[in-house]
This record gives C-alpha cells, structure tokens and sequence, in this order.
C-alpha cells in the first residue's frame, strides 16, 4: 500500500503511528499516512517562520509565477488528483473531476490576486494638521498560516487557503482533515516541484485534538484558517488568543419558491444543490420552503427526480450519489430523519441506509424544532414546507442559528430584493440555490457560521496587515 509521508521543512517525515486512510464507500484501505507528535507540529511551525521570511522578500510576480505554474501542473494531472479525491472523500468521480478544476481555478484567481496586492494613498492634508505631510498604506503578510481544512472538498478548500497564504507572502502550516490528507500531501510535493521555497508549505498529519490545539495555540502563527464546524470553531477562537482568526463553520442552508418562479428551472437546481456530495456541503440545500399553492406539486416532482438518481461506487463514472464520510455519520442523518417522521414530518423518497451510504431522502412538512430543519444534516436529506406569504418565509429562513447562504426564486424584482434586504446571510442568490459558488466570490457567514470571508481577494485581506507611511516633506 502507497505510503504518503507529511511535508515538513520541504522533506518527507514519517513517524512509528499509522493511520490506514479507507474509501468511505466500503472501507477499502487506500493508503498510509502518519500521524505527527506534538514535536513535529513545532518543526512545521520554525520552518514556515524560516520560510516566511523568504517569501516576504520575493516579488509579488514571483509568488504569482509560482502558483501560475502550479495551476498548470495540477490541470495536468486532472484525472489522477481526481480519483485521489474520490478515494479519500467518496465523493463521485463526475464532482471530483469538478473539484479539480476549481482548485485550478482558485491557484489562478490567487496568483492574479498577487499582482494586485497594493495599498492606498492616504490624503493627509484632509485633516489640519496634515498640511506639508504625504502618507499611503502598504499591505504586509502576517508570517505564518496555520490552515486547518474539512473532508468534504479536501483539494479546492486547501487551495482557498494555501493560494491567498502564499500570493500574500505568508507561509503555511496545513492541518488536513485526518480521514482526507492524501491530496493536501500531493499538493505539497507539486507546490515544490513549481519552485515553492522549502518550509513555504508544511503539511503534518493526525488528529486535531493531538496536534489542533497545538499548532492554533503556537506563539509563532499569526493566524488561524480554518474550515469545520461551530463547535471546533468556537474551542480554536478561544485558543488563539489574539490571533488572526477566520471560521468558516456550519450552515443549514434555505431556498424560498415563489408561486411566481420559474419551477422548471428551480427543480434541477435544488436536486443537485441537496444532493451533491450526498449533501456533505456547507452550502448543501437542506431546506426548502415552498409556497403553499405550489407546495404540494413541487414536493412530488422533486421527490421523483431525487429518486432517479444513480447511487454507487464514487470511481465509476456513471455514479451520482454516494457514500458519506462514515457509517457513523450516515447512521446518524438517518436517526434525525426518523425523528422528524416521529415528529410528524411525511417522507416522501429515500430514508434507507446501508453501511456509509444513505439513499437520497426527501422530508415534507417537517417541524421546525426537529434536528433536520434546526441544525445542519451534512447528508443527503432535505425538507420541503410550505409558507404563505414572502415576509413568512424570510422568517422561516432567518430562524436558523446558521446564516452562510441562501437562495430565493421569483420574477418579481420587488421580492427578489425584499429578500436581499432582509435575510440575514452572508451570501443571497437570486433564481439560484444557495450551494452556488464561484471562487473568486466573496464567501462567508454570520452567526454561527463564522467569522471573515475568504475568495483570494478577500482571503488576502485577511492573511495582511495594513501598514501607514508618511512621509513631513
């Protein structure tokens, strides 16, 4: 079996504990990876402060020529990062290939966001004792990143932290998820094979309580990256302290149908937006609210169409839907789906289990206390209820302790911007599910989604600090 050692200092490391990473569909072993001491995490760290001062020193061209090249290089191996992806997470070839391609996007939108990197001048002579004073601002890198990131898009959510990181001069640290490391290993040797500095990347292995706290509490980070959920979020801000800090945490994301909305193009889109990944998105459509006059029609066509879909092995091509991450978690969405049945919700379509792998499941009239409609699922489930009036369904969205994205269909502009007004989200799509991402867009939550927002433009934001010169003349 490929063993996959971590990256530290630019040179493999291995260590006396193994952890075998299996296929989520069947268990199959995939590979080897090892699991860092507490000793390791600090190696990572002094070399990525060492590394840090040599990226601070390039040109914002040579950073850019960098992660130019390694888009190149990773398009060029499109099908074998593919099937790695596939392997690690179970996601289905078809959405593995997709992730490919956005994580090439996400390295070009970075190494452009490089070039860009400037500050602003500042007029002095606004304020009266500036008369005779020049002043401007300049953006500087923080040092080291510590970039902690989730299963679910194990490629393109590192490159959303690794890509801005390095365009702004930073050096990184990447904690992978621990069921999900083999892609974040291989970037790390592609990054130095496109003339990345040594210690520029580290990437160490094993479980977040052994090396989290470690690597988040370490005097020398500067800031902490990290995608999860609100719990782990909520202990890494306590332990940061005065770090930088961006959370991209849960959601339990809503679409409101009008009666007035284009349904035939609705339909397909709220199919794909619940059921990609087998629902194993942030951004996953979990809740539907339907208009009352059109509820009951839309539950049936949506029901169908999520009954067509080809369940499988995630490396057969014609696979659409596949397996969750662990049996664990496959049995628990199917406990929440029994409990809003218990509570009085009608299912529709799905709701069987076997093993890892949860049919997609489609839930009507579901309460609003059950875990199903309160909390975020990350499976393949969704619930569709009725409202009646817009002002009813703008409320049923913002009562989610969530707020990342949300989506709303109508042709009536005055709706479509009442909502825009008045959903408290980070991100409202209209005549689109909220699952829609660009990765140039400006992406993150409120509430108990996080904190912060990341797109290369704005992630540099983040990863910087801004710095004032002036100048008596």
């Amino acid at each position: 079996m490929t063993e996959y050692p971590m990256r530290i200092a630019g040179k493999p490391v291995t260590t006396a504990a193994r952890q075998v990473v299996r296929l989520p569909f069947d268990g199959t072993p995939v590979a080897v990876v090892f699991q860092a001491a507490p000793e390791d995490v600090d190696a990572g760290v002094e070399a990525a402060a060492a590394a840090a001062a040599v990226l601070r020193e390039m040109t914002r061209d040579e950073r850019s020529t960098i992660l130019r090249n390694a888009a190149a290089a990773l398009a060029s191996r499109r099908d074998e990062f593919a099937r790695v992806v596939a392997s690690e997470c179970g996601k289905p070839l078809r959405e593995s290939l997709a992730e490919v391609d956005r994580a090439c996007q996400t390295l070009l939108f970075s190494s452009e966001e490089a070039h860009r990197l400037a500050g602003e001048v500042v007029p002095m002579d606004a304020a009266p004792g500036g008369r005779g004073r020049w002043g401007m601002t300049v953006r500087e890198p923080l040092g080291v990143i510590a970039a902690i990131t989730p299963f679910n898009f194990p490629l393109n959510l590192s490159m959303h932290k690794i890509g801005p990181a390095l365009a702004a001069g930073n050096a990184v640290v990447h904690k992978p998820a621990s069921a999900t490391p083999l892609s974040a290993l291989l970037m790390a040797d592609l990054f130095a094979a496109c003339g990345l500095p040594a210690g520029a990347l580290n990437v160490i292995t094993g479980p977040g309580l052994v090396i989290g706290d470690r690597l988040v509490s370490h005097p020398k980070v500067a800031m902490v990256t990290f995608t999860g959920s609100a719990e782990v979020g909520l202990r890494i801000r306590n332990l940061a302290g005065l770090k930088r800090v961006t959370l991209e945490l849960g959601n339990n994301s809503a679409v409101i149908l009008e009666e007035d909305a284009d349904h035939e193009a609705a339909l397909p889109r709220c199919v794909t937006g619940a059921f990609a990944h087998s629902g194993q998105v942030c951004i996953s459509v979990q809740r539907i609210y339907a208009h009352q006059r059109i509820h009951s029609e839309f539950v049936d066509r949506f029901a169908a169409a999520a009954a067509r879909l080809k369940i499988g092995h995630p490396l057969e091509a014609a696979t659409e839907v596949s397996s969750l991450i662990t049996e664990r978690e496959a049995a628990r969405v199917e406990s929440w789906v029994g409990e809003a049945r218990s509570a009085g919700g009608r299912l529709i379509a799905g709701g069987r289990r076997t093993g890892a792998t949860l049919e997609p499941t489609v839930l009507a009239d579901v309460p609003a206390e059950t875990q199903i409609v309160a909390n975020e699922a990350f499976g393949p489930v969704v619930a569709i209820n009725a409202f009646r009036s817009l002002d009813e369904g703008i409320e049923l969205v913002n009562r989610s302790d969530y707020g990342l994205q949300a989506g709303i269909y109508t042709r009536d502009l005055e709706k479509a911007f009442r909502a825009a007004r008045r959903i408290h989200v980070g991100g409202l799509h209209i005549n689109e599910v909220p699952q829609y991402r660009l990765d140039h867009m400006p992406y993150g939550g409120v509430k108990l989604s996080g904190t912060g927002r990341e797109g290369p433009r704005y992630a540099i934001e983040e990863m910087t600090e801004v710095k004032l010169v002036t100048w008596n003349v």
